[in-house]
């Protein structure tokens, strides 16, 4: 039998197959499947979120406070298609961990870490959008360049904190049964949480931001009502002005949409699993891990919908004119969409 000893506890592996992978019951034609629905994923999501990254950091058309919050998000998502979502890939195809549990508990720290800043950028975001719709006589006085870099420095520092304290204490797992022996013995990457950070996991870094984001975008879309019926009174500019806030208002509103649907399920599992005896089945956790993974694929599919800046940004860098002297003050803006 195989044994394994740390901290000077030895463990009877031979239950977890002696450390080592379990076979790969899924067909070769399945893995390849699978490998590839994964790795398109991958690419879309790094490739879309580096064009709103360099987009948005070279066009000095798109340097406003909204933008680069959006800019941050889009760093999130590309730090989550190229850090994580790989690695994930081949866990979730061979079934197996291959690099080490230092390493896993890195990967769930980062992985942990991003999924949390997405949703405090998205609540960032909120605000900014509140501002500009339901305050716009002090936008420009509450939303400016430092707020916002304050509002980044949140948005980074506090999932940091949490994540990687939480998983390097392994307080996640203080006084679930059998947990040592499972780390010791796995051949997998098994992260735990007990009732207390489960529960504390899902209120304060899922629940609270999501009911404050959808109060938010409720009060948001009340207020575009009573202007909709105003809006022909006005003058022009400020009659343009309100139409684009408005519409960058529902696209916003879209991709946290969009995140709540793709990430609730997977917290919402975190919640029950401690109070259901760990019972949820290992496919499935990581089923709902790789639809959360796919709210950073759709993100930039989003803005190549609704944003025709974006698909003409993305026209001049793949034609390489963001080489050319002095091109960055190009205006990205047709007639049409600054009326």
């Amino acid at each position: 039998l195989c044994s394994f000893e740390s901290s000077q506890e030895t463990f009877d592996c031979s239950e977890y197959g002696n450390g080592s992978c379990p076979e790969n019951e899924r067909s070769l034609g399945v893995r390849a499947a699978m490998y590839s629905l994964m790795a398109g994923a991958i690419f879309i999501t790094i490739f879309g979120n580096l064009v709103m990254i360099i987009s948005i950091s070279y066009f000095k058309q798109l340097h406003t406070p909204t933008n680069l919050l959006i800019l941050s998000m889009a760093v999130t998502d590309f730090l989550l298609g190229f850090t994580i979502m790989p690695y994930s890939m081949v866990r979730s195809v061979e079934n197996c961990w291959y690099f080490g549990l230092t390493f896993c508990k890195i990967h769930y720290s980062f992985d942990l870490m991003l999924s949390i800043t997405s949703i405090f950028h998205l609540c960032s975001v909120a605000i900014d959008r509140f501002y500009a719709i339901c305050h716009p006589l002090h936008y420009c006085t509450k939303m400016t360049i430092p707020v916002v870099k304050r509002l980044l420095l949140v948005c980074w520092s506090v999932p940091g904190a949490f994540a990687f304290g939480v998983v390097f204490s392994e307080a996640y797992a203080d006084g679930i049964e059998g947990y040592d022996i499972l780390v010791a013995c796995s051949s997998s990457c098994p992260v735990m949480f007990n009732k207390l950070w489960g529960t504390t996991l899902f209120v304060a870094g899922f629940f609270t931001p999501s009911s404050m984001m959808v109060g938010i975008y409720g009060k948001i879309f009340a207020v575009s009502k009573k202007h909709a019926r105003v809006i022909d009174n006005l003058p022009e500019n400020q009659n343009n002005q309100m139409r684009k806030d408005k519409k960058a208002a529902k696209t916003l509103g879209i991709v946290m949409g969009v995140f709540l649907l793709c990430w609730f399920p997977c917290f919402f599992t975190i919640l029950l699993d401690p109070f259901l005896n760990f019972s949820t089945p290992a496919i499935l956790f990581d089923a709902l891990t790789w639809f959360g993974y796919f709210n950073s694929t759709c993100n930039p599919l989003i803005y190549g919908f609704f944003y025709p800046w974006f698909r003409r940004a993305l026209r001049y860098i793949l034609l390489g004119k963001i080489f050319s002297s002095h091109f960055h003050n190009t205006n990205l803006f047709t007639q049409k969409e600054t009326e």
